[in-house]
């Protein structure tokens, strides 16, 4: 083979692993975690997939936390993590939400939990991209926005502190994610 077209796949090869990596990097995935198989269904008793979140849950309301449930968490699983983000703010992810830590018969989450850096039953929430701790609901300059609920199964309690946000905890998860799940929904200010 010659070496110019040698030259010339590897460099469409570099390319194409590049972009990979910034697309999972972009979409708030684990950048270089195990592959995870395990699938969890999150639903809410507030919206359905895909479909509107109340304002209720918003900033045009009483922004309150909105009820999550889930299933299927898999076997081996020490503590669950949660991470709720707008990916349709403009040049970048809107971090909304980062928790935990949370025990791992833990099945759901009421509405309105508490915007403390710690929890009753020993969760931690880190800190959203207003700077707090606790769910921030959806306010989109305009437009209608995607707000996606990830949740995270992993095996281990996680020995982070500090000012804790969404890529801090993803670092610290990276290799002991067994389960994840996702909800979407959305939100557009009338």
């Amino acid at each position: 083979m010659p070496r110019s077209v040698w030259t010339y796949g590897v460099a469409i090869l570099v390319g194409v692993v590049l972009l990979q990596c910034s697309r999972q990097s972009s979409s708030g995935e684990l950048r270089g975690a195990k592959a995870v198989t395990a699938k969890m269904q999150v639903t809410s008793a507030a919206f359905t997939a895909g479909g509107r979140i109340p304002s209720r849950y918003t900033c045009d309301g009483p922004n309150l936390s909105p009820p999550l449930s889930w299933t299927a968490v898999p076997e081996g699983t020490k503590s669950l993590a949660l991470i709720m983000d707008d990916p349709d703010t403009p040049g970048r992810t809107w971090v909304h939400w980062v928790l935990y830590n949370l025990p791992s018969d833990t099945m759901s989450l009421p509405e309105h939990l508490p915007t403390d850096a710690q929890l009753a039953n020993g969760a931690s929430q880190g800190i959203s991209d207003f700077g707090s701790h606790g769910y921030r609901g959806p306010c989109p300059p305009g437009g209608s926005h995607r707000y996606n609920f990830r949740l995270y199964a992993v095996d281990a309690l996680l020995n982070i502190s500090g000012r804790v946000t969404k890529q801090v905890l993803l670092d610290a998860m990276k290799d002991h994610v067994v389960g994840t799940g996702e909800l979407m929904g959305t939100y557009e200010r009338r």
